[in-house]
């Protein structure tokens, strides 16, 4: 079995670091035309001057806020004008912060519900239209075993991971019979920037001894979960949450 992805056009959001750069890195490999996003525009517009240097497959970076809806639908006409067809979209880009919910602000709620639950639905609404239409599509969304189980401090995060799980089965029922297959992944701990940047040394070091394996994932140990999805090797897995969390969540 070999992964193929030569002719498909993939979305990936929050591509420019951790888990979603990992994916495109990946789905670049494997042959996919790749549009892409991420917030820094000094970082976006270097990485399109490089871009434009190397040969195909190509690749296009977009720099989308998430936080504004504005700025989401500004981005979805982008696309309807410049895309005829998108094969493949992962719903990856996130954020988060952690409080106590008696603590939490109403201006990071928010900013955390659009992230990452309003931008995946409304960008969803308009891939499937073009992937209805052509009669193929894979959407894969990101989400996370805090959309499964829940944490001390990770309410807002929770409450925006299981309405991911929640447009992901879905969106599945509605498009499953246009050749459409939606799932989601749900990564337990990887050593990603934005892990890093919420967990000390130590907290990292504690809680590697509380997963089964030992261990933390490696962003790449998700992508190869994500590929498989987004393949023509899927044909009949729809409407599913796999996680990828090294046993965390069982014990």
């Amino acid at each position: 079995m070999k992964f193929d992805f030569t002719g498909k056009v993939a979305l990936v959001t929050g591509a420019t670091r951790g888990i979603g750069k990992q994916i495109a890195d990946d789905l670049e490999t494997l042959g996919a035309e790749l549009i892409l996003t991420g917030t820094n525009r000094i970082e976006i517009d270097e990485l399109n001057k490089q871009s434009a240097l190397t040969e195909l497959p190509k690749k296009r970076y977009f720099c989308v806020e998430f936080k504004r809806s504005e700025t989401i639908n500004e981005f979805v006409e982008e696309l309807k004008l410049e895309y005829s067809k998108i094969d493949i979209c992962v719903n990856n880009a996130g954020i988060n912060k952690t409080d106590y919910i008696w603590e939490t602000e109403q201006e990071d709620f928010e900013n955390i519900l659009s992230v990452n639950l309003a931008a995946p639905f409304m960008i969803t609404r308009e891939v499937s239209r073009m992937m209805k239409t052509n009669g193929y599509g894979r959407i894969v969304n990101i989400s996370s075993i805090f959309g499964i189980i829940s944490r001390v401090k990770r309410s807002m995060y929770s409450v925006s991971k299981f309405g991911i799980n929640g447009l992901t089965l879905a969106s599945s029922n509605e498009l499953a019979q246009y050749n459409v297959l939606v799932n989601a992944i749900s990564p337990g701990f990887v050593l990603t920037d934005l892990t890093k940047g919420i967990l000390s040394k130590k907290e990292i070091e504690e809680l590697s001894k509380q997963v089964p394996i030992g261990r933390f994932a490696e962003p790449g140990e998700i992508s190869k979960a994500v590929i498989f999805l987004a393949s023509d090797m899927n044909t009949y897995i729809s409407g599913q949450n796999i996680v990828v969390d090294g046993g965390y969540i069982n014990v």
